[in-house]
């Protein structure tokens, strides 16, 4: 797909010159609306405010014929094998993808992972609730999202005690993957705090070093990022990635919360692996070709990452 122009009020007049889909609903908004796959819409937003921010949605229909999940399985010698999501994608069949669990060594160019969270492929749970080393951007034994075996989906807590692979709600564990914090909860946007002296019961602790604070937030760095949430009754989910760039393009976790929750009907969600990290792979039906929807920080593949969650659905009839 060829980047868009960074120009972007240029942009907007060009696409209306050339007579495409984009529509224009807000001021300061245009959007492009794709539904390549049985249960599959596609939208690619362009915003202006508050920032210059370039948004990908993918929103996956659970009850569409032939819509079914995974998750990358457990590999070598510690939990996952990193790859691309491209190549995740690509070599399940499917045909939509997206990055997941934050993940150890990092930076490292190690081949083998372990993601951080809960991880399941397939009803193996290879990878437990815990208390993150990186506890200034993830909050201890972080909420999950969950699918079982009939593509049933929920955002799911620990339950207490056990050996951490156990939640709270009902229903078995056939796929998961876990992310940093739940940042919108029954419709409300639910960012993580700092625990300090004036909030002693925020989930993050300050640091590495006094780097990030209540003040100076990681959920409020400009970068790229990663979401996965669902809609009130579950039935639909959406993948999200934003893209980030130098010079303050993008958004802030909250405005991400904040978007979904107003414009996408997104009722609960997680925060994923961001940054360098970030992918959103598809399919084109017409060409057979797969490709990112959004430009990766990393690398054009996108990076190796330790998990992808992987959406397989039907072609649209003609």
């Amino acid at each position: 797909m060829r980047p868009l122009c960074r120009s972007w009020p240029l942009a907007v007049l060009l696409l209306l010159l050339a007579g495409t889909t984009a529509v224009l609903p807000a001021a300061g908004d245009t959007s492009r609306t794709r539904q390549p796959y049985q249960g599959v819409t596609l939208i690619e937003r362009l915003l202006t405010t508050p920032r210059l921010a370039r948004v990908h949605l993918a929103q996956v229909d659970l009850r569409a014929p032939g819509v079914r999940v995974s998750v990358s399985p457990p590999a070598g010698a510690r939990e996952t094998v990193r790859e691309t999501t491209l190549e995740f994608m690509t070599r399940q069949g499917a045909q939509l993808a997206v990055n997941g669990h934050f993940f150890l060594p990092f930076p490292a160019d190690d081949r083998d992972a372990w993601v951080i969270g809960l991880g399941a492929s397939e009803g193996r749970v290879y990878s437990a609730f815990e208390t993150p080393e990186q506890s200034f951007a993830i909050v201890a034994d972080a909420p999950a999202l969950v699918f079982d075996r009939r593509q049933r989906a929920r955002i799911v807590a620990r339950r207490p005690g056990g050996d951490g692979r156990r939640v709270r709600e009902r229903g078995s564990i056939w796929n998961a993957v876990a992310g940093s914090a739940q940042i919108v909860t029954s419709g409300r946007v639910t960012v993580p705090t700092y625990r300090d002296d004036a909030d002693p019961r925020g989930a993050l602790t300050p640091g590495p070093a006094g780097r990030y604070t209540t003040t100076h937030s990681w959920y409020d760095l400009i970068t790229s990022r990663t979401v996965a949430g669902l809609s009130r009754n579950r039935d639909v989910l959406t993948l999200v990635a934003v893209e980030g760039r130098g010079g303050g393009e993008g958004l802030t976790m909250s405005e991400i919360a904040a978007l979904l929750t107003r414009d996408h009907g997104v009722w609960n969600a997680i925060n994923l692996d961001g940054g360098g990290s970030t992918s959103l792979a598809w399919v084109d039906p017409e060409t057979g070709q797969a490709a990112l929807l959004n430009s990766s920080q990393d690398t054009p593949a996108g990076r190796r990452v330790a998990s992808s969650l992987a959406v397989f659905a039907a072609r649209r009839a003609p």
